[in-house]
């Protein structure tokens, strides 16, 4: 993997936890001290090094855990992670502000609804490609007003 993606994944990662978590925790004031980072992690984070006394407390100990997490995964995982990444930066800016917004609606929903989608999205993932073919071609085909309806049931549970 390019020193590129993971410094991407980290900075992703440093910016996504603690952001969500923000709004319910009180600012943390205690950093990480570059030393104390194994030497994996400040070979992993080796382009942070000259700054990494001037980074904000909570920006230091996410990417400290980020990369913690990313030396934690099996080589298989890593690869999955570095596809989903290289999908995300192919997509246009639109496309990536759609997908959050879906992310975000997902998130709202109740747990036994995410778990339900899940569900059948595995069940979907399941399937020989040519049947998931078939499905997708025949869900374009119906028109926008039954697709729309078919999505409401299937949020429904329906």
């Amino acid at each position: 993997m390019n020193r590129r993606t993971v410094l991407f994944l980290l900075v992703s990662a440093a910016f996504a936890a603690p952001l969500a978590r923000a709004a319910d925790e009180p600012p943390s004031p205690v950093g990480v001290r570059w030393q104390t980072l194994t030497p994996q992690q400040r070979e992993l984070l080796k382009e942070f090094e000259r700054g990494w006394d001037e980074l904000p407390p909570r920006r230091q100990q996410a990417l400290a855990h980020g990369s913690q997490r990313w030396l934690s995964l099996p080589p298989e995982q890593r690869r999955r992670v570095h596809k989903r990444i290289e999908h995300w930066r192919s997509l246009d800016p639109e496309e990536q502000r759609e997908l959050r917004r879906r992310r975000h609606w997902f998130e709202e929903l109740p747990p036994e609804e995410q778990a339900r989608i899940r569900s059948n999205f595995e069940r979907f993932q399941h399937l020989e490609p040519e049947e998931r073919r078939k499905l997708r071609e025949r869900f374009r085909e119906l028109p926008r007003e039954e697709r729309q309806r078919l999505r409401e049931r299937l949020l429904e549970g329906v």
